[in-house]
């Protein structure tokens, strides 16, 4: 039986969804697969940090951040910052999950790195580290005998770049089209419903999945950023969201929507991308589906990414209503992996 020590960073929804997953399959990870665990940093944003190389109780920690006192409480160590918290928690395993940023994946880049050179397996949920340094990173956790694994940062968790690493090897990825927003796509569904744009974003943040600013999710940002870690480590080809070709659904109306549903169509926010030679084109914006095709039935909050291999032909994965209980299970998934 391996005990590994295990540090988070980020402590919001997806990070204490992952705390409950470990307490709750604690006894199954032990007896089916010899896993043994202690917490031994948690670093949050707005509730302090504890650290313990003996170990924190993460039920305490979990209370604590929920009734929003400071997890320094809790143990002799708080760190000053992030940093320091991944080199004094002492861990075998860093989950990364801060908050992305699009435009360069700082800090969190930074995070990973400082883990994987001390020797830590890292996976993370974060998708700026991987389409902003994927290639940097992995050589790094090679270099380095351990894992960078990010399961999580597309699809919330659903088999996506297990698939191709572990599945069908030796498959090349030809092209991709799907549905990766959650958000737009309930926006999509509500408009269909009758509601205002407004009161379609509106019902989005109130049920807690859209942003106060919800121009990330409506004008593609971040579907852009996932079409980009899809691009750059199935088909091996350096994509920033940059360059994906963007649109939203800002121009969207419920009067387009209802004359779509007239003519048996229906709007989805697309993302796509195809080989060209050595290159790739890469795409997000709004397209009217047609009901004979399997994009046309995910509705809601749901997501669907239809694959074309030069081995397989089409292959699809469709993820049903996710939340942050499935994201952390892919933070799960990649831990077991990274240590097996």
């Amino acid at each position: 039986m391996t005990t590994y020590k295990l540090a988070f960073l980020g402590f919001g929804n997806v990070g204490q969804a992952l705390a409950e997953l470990l307490l709750r399959k604690e006894n199954e990870l032990a007896s089916n697969y010899n896993i043994n665990f202690s917490v031994t940093g948690i670093g949050t944003g707005s509730h302090g940090s504890a650290g313990n190389v003996d170990g924190i109780d993460l039920p305490a920690a979990l209370d604590a951040v929920r009734n929003g006192r400071d997890l320094g409480l809790l143990a002799g160590q708080p760190a000053s910052d992030s940093l320091e918290l991944i080199r004094t928690s002492q861990a075998d395993v860093l989950f990364e999950n801060t908050s992305v940023n699009h435009e360069t994946g700082q800090p969190a880049l930074d995070y990973v790195k400082a883990a994987l050179n001390l020797g830590m397996h890292v996976c993370t949920a974060n998708k700026g580290p991987v389409v902003h340094g994927y290639k940097e990173l992995s050589d790094l956790a090679d270099a380095k005998g351990v894992r960078f694994y990010h399961e999580s940062t597309v699809m919330d968790g659903a088999p996506i770049f297990s698939l191709f690493r572990e599945s069908i090897p030796a498959s090349n990825l030809l092209s991709f089209k799907g549905i990766l927003n959650s958000t737009t796509n309930l926006i999509l569904s509500r408009l269909e419903q009758g509601d205002s744009f407004d009161e379609a974003v509106k019902h989005c943040q109130d049920v807690g999945i859209a942003e106060t600013d919800p121009s990330g999710d409506v004008d593609g940002w971040d579907a852009a950023i996932k079409v980009s870690a899809l691009v750059t480590v199935l088909m091996g080809i350096p994509l920033k969201p940059q360059d994906v070709d963007r649109e939203g659904i800002r121009n969207i109306t419920p009067e387009m929507v209802a004359d779509a549903l007239k003519d048996g169509k229906r709007y989805k926010l697309i993302c796509s991308a195809e080989r060209d030679g050595e290159n790739v084109i890469a795409k997000v914006a709004p397209e009217l589906i047609p009901s004979n095709s399997p994009i046309y039935s995910v509705e809601g909050t749901s997501s669907i990414v239809e694959f074309k291999t030069d081995v397989l032909g089409d292959l699809s994965v469709v993820e049903k209503d996710p939340g942050p209980h499935t994201t952390a299970y892919g933070l799960l998934a990649d831990f077991m992996n990274a240590v097996k």
